[in-house]
C-alpha cells in the first residue's frame, strides 16, 4: 500500500541560548533572562498517517550482549584523567568554553596526537580557513599529515563519517554546521539536527566524535537542552588563576566532576604536574581571611585558597557576595557561625572567594569558609602550613567527607602537613591530621595547637 507522507510546518519561537520554547515572540527569555535571544524556529515533521503495523519487539537483559568499551589514549595524561581513561570508540563528546580559552588549541593538539599514533583523524574547521588552521598548527608543531576540511554541510559530513569511519573527528564548531535549507547556522534547530546526524553516523562507523560548542554571555552552553542529552560526555574548559581547567560535567563512560589543569604556553596547553602548588603560588602569608582548603574535585584532591573579607555595611541589609562556591552553602556556614559560635555578623558585609576563579562544588570546603570568615572578622591570620577540610552541619558539628586519606596525602605533598578535619573513623588523629567533631573544636585547634 502506497503511503503518502504530508509535511507539516510547525512555527514556534525558541531561545538560541537555552532552548526554551514560546508560542510567540518575546523580548526576554523567561528561562535564562537573555534579551533578544528569542527567534523563530521552523521545523518540519511528517504527518501521522495510518500505515502498516510493526511487530512489537523487546528483550530481557539476559539476552542483551554486554557492551565492551574500546578506549584509546588521547596522548595527554591530564586529558585521559578527565575522560575516564581515554577516548571511547563510537562516542560523542561536547567541549565548551569562553572565546579564547583554548578549545581549538587543545583539540588541535589532541588531533595531532591521534594522527601521530597512526589513527585516521579529521579536523573540521568551520570557523577558520585552512590557512588559519595551518598557521596555528605551525606554532603548535602539529604534524602535516592531519586531514582538514572546511565543509559545513552536516549531511555530507555524516555521510563521510559513515563511509570513511575515521578514528577521531573534531568539529570546530557545531554552531557552524547546517543540516538543510532553513534557518541560519547556529540556530537551535540547525544545532539539534546537525548533532543528531553526526552522532548517528559516528556510532554506526565507530568514530570518536568531538564537538566544540559556544557558551552564552551567562556562561552556559548555547542550547544545552537541545544537544546535551544527545552527546555521551560534556566537558568545559575554564579560566582559573591564570591556568586552564578542563572539567567533566557529564560522562557516560567515566566519573563526572573530574578536572585536569593546564597552562597556556607558546606551544599550546601544557599539563600542570602539581596543581595545588600552582593554585597556592600567590597566596599571601600572615594575612587575615586567607585559608587553605583540601578539596576534592572528581577523584582528585586539590589544595586551594579560600579568602574572606568582612567590613561594616552601610546598608540596612548586609551584603553576602560569594564567588567560586555555592552561595547557599556559604549562607548556612555564616548562620552556624552566628548562631552556634556567637560571631557578630549582623552589621557586616561578608565577601567569600576562591582565589584564582576556580569553582568548588565540594562540601568539604565548609570548614575553610568558616575559618576564613572568623579570621577576617577577628583580624587573626591563620597559621602557615595548615589545611582544613570538613562539612558543617546545622548543629555546628563537623561531618565526614570522602577520600580523607587522599586529601591528607595531597596536603602533605603541598607542604601543608597539618590537616584539621573530621576524625578518620574511630581515631581522633593520625600523624599530623587532627580529627575534631565540631566547628568550635576545629577553630580552637587552629589558633591553639596545644
Amino acid at each position: 500500500m502506497l503511503v503518502v507522507m504530508a509535511r507539516l510546518i510547525r512555527a514556534s519561537y525558541v531561545c538560541r541560548d537555552c532552548g526554551a520554547r514560546s508560542p510567540g515572540p518575546l523580548g526576554r527569555c523567561p528561562r535564562c533572562g537573555g534579551w533578544g535571544s528569542i527567534e523563530a524556529d521552523t521545523a518540519t515533521a511528517p504527518a501521522r498517517t495510518q500505515g502498516p503495523q510493526r511487530a512489537w519487539r523487546e528483550l530481557t537483559l539476559e539476552d542483551v550482549d554486554a557492551l565492551t568499551l574500546e578506549r584509546f589514549s588521547s596522548g595527554m595524561s591530564e586529558v585521559d584523567r578527565v575522560l575516564g581513561g581515554g577516548w571511547v570508540q563510537g562516542s560523542t563528546s561536547l567541549l565548551a568554553g569562553e572565546p579564547g580559552v583554548g578549545k581549538s588549541t587543545l583539540l588541535l593538539q589532541l588531533a595531532d596526537e591521534s594522527a601521530r599514533a597512526g589513527r585516521t583523524t579529521l579536523y573540521v574547521a568551520g570557523e577558520e580557513s585552512p590557512g588559519q588552521v595551518k598557521l596555528r598548527a605551525g606554532r603548535l608543531g602539529v604534524a602535516s599529515g592531519l586531514a582538514v576540511t572546511r565543509e559545513t554541510d552536516a549531511a555530507l559530513l555524516a555521510a563521510h563519517l559513515a563511509s570513511a569511519a575515521p578514528a577521531l573527528a573534531i568539529v570546530d564548531s557545531i554552531q557552524t554546521l547546517t543540516s538543510e535549507d532553513g534557518p541560519a547556522a547556529g540556530s537551535p534547530s540547525q544545532v539539534r539536527d546537525a548533532t543528531a546526524l553526526l552522532t548517528r553516523a559516528a556510532k554506526e562507523g565507530g568514530t570518536t566524535l568531538v564537538l566544540i560548542g559556544h557558551v552564552t554571555k551567562q556562561g552556559s552552553f548555547a542550547g544545552p537542552k537541545l544537544i546535551e542529552h544527545v552527546v555521551d560526555a560534556t566537558f568545559a574548559l575554564e579560566y582559573a588563576a591564570g591556568l586552564r581547567v578542563l572539567r567533566s560535567l557529564k560522562n557516560r563512560f567515566g566519573p563526572t566532576g573530574e578536572v585536569g589543569v593546564f597552562e597556556m604556553a607558546t606551544n599550546g596547553l601544557v599539563a600542570i604536574a602539581n596543581p595545588s602548588a600552582a593554585f597556592l603560588a600567590e597566596r599571601p602569608l600572615g594575612v587575615p581571611g586567607s585559608v587553605v582548603a583540601a578539596v576534592l574535585e572528581g577523584q582528585r584532591a586539590l589544595l586551594v585558597e579560600v579568602q574572606a573579607l568582612a567590613s561594616k555595611s552601610p546598608y540596612a541589609s548586609p551584603r553576602r557576595v560569594v564567588q567560586g562556591l555555592d552561595a547557599r552553602r556559604v549562607d548556612v556556614v555564616l548562620a552556624v557561625l552566628e548562631r552556634r559560635l556567637g560571631l557578630p555578623l549582623e552589621g557586616l558585609d561578608v565577601y567569600v572567594n576562591v582565589a584564582g576563579g576556580l569553582r568548588i562544588t565540594d562540601p568539604g570546603a565548609d570548614l575553610a569558609v568558616a575559618a576564613a570568615v572568623v579570621s577576617a572578622v577577628t583580624n587573626r591570620p591563620v597559621p602557615d602550613g595548615v589545611a582544613l577540610v570538613g562539612e558543617i552541619g546545622l548543629a555546628g558539628e563537623l561531618r565526614q567527607v570522602g577520600q580523607l586519606e587522599q586529601r591528607a596525602r595531597e596536603a602533605e605533598r603541598a607542604e601543608h602537613p597539618r590537616l584539621i578535619g573530621p576524625p578518620r573513623g574511630s581515631q581522633p588523629s593520625v600523624g599530623r591530621h587532627l580529627g575534631v567533631r565540631s566547628v568550635r573544636a576545629a577553630l580552637d585547634a587552629l589558633w591553639d595547637p596545644s
